[in-house]
């Protein structure tokens, strides 16, 4: 095997770093030191990894006269063998295995930061980062955001769902540009904030043709003794649903409680049980899940709210999202 000039190898970072930073400009010249050729470098990885320069060149496109004369070439570099023959396949030399584990992890870091620099906003885009409270209804939150996909100014916008008190969490230290919530900013939390009410509607019940034949006549009281699904305890909707049921002297039998509301149709497209949501995407509701309307009643409201840092808004993202819920959600404010 050819050997040629052996890299140092120090003990001590310190000493390393010293050496490395003072080293006489004549041994980059003499070529004690080589910039790795990463080109021949990734024809290697692709070798090792398929086990044949065939079919490297397949994943390449690349001749085998291309790809075999520049891992010569990087074996030349370092007076070292990478591969051996036997037979016909390639075997992976000492050197070659020692390698192979260093290829791996720069080609994967590689792949990383390529993947990072193509998510980044172009200069014309602005970024719009926008947080959901996660028991605000998704098809809430996409009427919501949707007029912000028509601007001129192109938007580039990513979306994050979590519990409300992370999410003003990270808008307090501008990690987001917007919250959307069904409730306005706390008055406990020392975060400045500022909310703006987009709408609200009343609460429509839904359920699957068999139990909305055995339940639908005479709403809202044919509800008492009725298998419901209910949103979790941190809704406010939930409250107002309950205080409701009080007042009208029903009292369901609950079968589920859910956050994700989601999650809550589709027990309810199950036939697990009358589920409740927006009225104002009733026909979508009843739509995509293939259920029908039981009642609506206006005595129990969902609210929604825009919550942001700015007591002006000048954000397109955010002027789009307040202005289209009152012009085309929620006409009614």
């Amino acid at each position: 095997m050819k050997r040629g000039c052996d890299p140092l190898i120090f003990k001590n970072q310190k000493i390393a770093a010293s050496f490395y930073s003072t080293a006489p400009t004549g041994l980059y010249e003499q070529g004690f030191f080589q910039m790795l050729n990463y080109r021949q470098l990734h024809y290697f990885w692709v070798v090792a990894k398929t086990g044949s320069i065939v079919r490297a060149c397949e994943q390449l496109n690349l001749t085998p006269q291309t790809i075999s004369g520049q891992i010569s070439l990087l074996e030349q570099t370092y007076g070292i063998e990478l591969f051996r023959r036997v037979g016909r396949n390639l075997e992976l030399t000492e050197a070659g295995r020692q390698t192979l584990p260093y290829a791996e992890q720069m080609f994967q870091l590689g792949g990383e930061l390529e993947l990072m620099l193509r998510a980044q906003p172009n200069e014309q885009q602005i970024l719009f980062r926008v947080g959901v409270a996660d028991v605000v209804p998704k098809s809430i939150v996409y009427r919501l955001i949707a007029p912000t996909m028509e601007l001129s100014e192109p938007l580039r916008i990513t979306c994050r769902e979590d519990k409300l008190e992370r999410l003003l969490a990270d808008l307090a230290i501008q990690r987001l540009d917007l919250v959307i919530s069904d409730s306005p900013m706390p008055s406990h939390l020392d975060i400045k904030g500022y909310s703006q009410k987009l709408g609200e509607c009343g609460i429509s019940f839904f359920a699957t043709k068999q139990l909305a034949e055995q339940f639908g006549q005479d709403f809202p009281h044919s509800l008492h003794g009725a298998p419901l699904l209910i949103p979790g305890p941190e809704t406010v909707v939930r409250s107002r649903l309950q205080r409701w049921f009080a007042e009208q002297q029903i009292q369901p039998r609950i079968v589920g409680e859910f956050d994700d509301s989601a999650l809550m149709q589709a027990f309810g497209q199950s036939g697990s049980g009358i589920f409740i949501g927006p009225s104002v995407i009733a026909d979508e509701v009843i739509r995509q899940y293939g259920v029908e309307l039981i009642g609506q009643t206006d005595a129990v409201t969902e609210s929604f709210y825009a919550i942001s840092v700015e007591r002006k808004v000048k954000h397109p993202g955010i002027v789009a999202i307040t202005e289209g819920a009152r012009r085309e959600l929620f006409t009614e404010l």
